[in-house]
């Protein structure tokens, strides 16, 4: 066979098998870029059709006021206490790291006084693909702003200390080990995050940490029905959770 013929042979192959790779890579969020317009729409079109409850606590909250604490408690923060922030379950700086505008700043970062800035500021301002992780809806839930404050970007573990009054979230040693109510939910969008965007690694013990709590605490009805909401907003597929959901319904 001469090596033309092979070529031809070859190329629809490579085709079939680019397109296919292209078929399953999971994409991330291409519609809002606005951190501000994101909390909006989890505000007026996602929580508007699900019960308003935070994700740690489950406090009960109106607009940007906390009504029912549910039992929380901190002496820290005590104005952040008693209002809703939106939490990045995947902190943003955990992320935000990879990007050089956070680490160095860039040129473009510079204030009406002179003075360079980085960090959070510097990548919202300057990298595109940084605002859309920012922003990623699936990774944005409602949370007390003292336990927001206090949980900063500490990486989830199971560790035993002094809880937040009743509600049972441990924050201690720059570790946070979220209630039950909460650890599924932390999994798969941790691990949704993880498949989505190459710039966010998971360490192995991170990993097996949430693959354990996704079995352990299923994925509910409430969860598949804020995951359809944003799908419908945002327009990209939750991979994960479409799987999980699947199952659910299939029970």
């Amino acid at each position: 066979m001469t090596a033309r013929k092979m070529n031809y042979q070859i190329l629809p192959l490579l085709t079939i098998l680019l397109f296919s790779c292209v078929a399953n890579a999971q994409e991330g969020n291409s519609t809002f870029q606005s951190f501000s317009k994101a909390k909006k729409a989890l505000a007026g079109q996602v929580y508007s059709q699900l019960p308003n409850k935070t994700l740690y606590c489950g406090a009960s909250f109106k607009g940007k006021k906390v009504t029912d604490p549910n039992g929380f408690y901190s002496s820290k923060y005590k104005k952040r206490g008693k209002k809703i922030e939106w939490e990045h379950v995947v902190p943003a700086e955990n992320f935000g790291r990879s990007f050089s505008e956070w680490r160095d700043g860039d040129p473009l970062c510079v204030t009406k006084k002179g003075k360079s800035f980085k960090g959070r500021n510097c990548a919202s301002k300057v990298n595109k693909e940084y605002r859309y992780m920012q922003t990623d809806l699936y990774n944005l839930y409602p949370a007390i702003g003292a336990v927001n404050a206090l949980r900063s970007n500490y990486r989830y573990a199971m560790i035993t200390g002094e809880t937040l009054g009743n509600c049972e979230m441990v924050i201690d040693d720059r570790k946070a080990n979220p209630p039950n109510r909460a650890k599924g939910v932390v999994a798969r969008v941790s691990l949704y995050f993880a498949e989505t965007y190459k710039r966010y690694k998971l360490s192995d013990s991170q990993r097996k940490l949430f693959e354990v709590w996704d079995r352990q605490f299923p994925v509910t009805e409430i969860e598949c029905k804020r995951n359809k909401i944003i799908e419908g907003i945002q327009g990209n597929v939750n991979q994960v959770m479409k799987s999980r959901c699947g199952q659910l319904i299939d029970q």
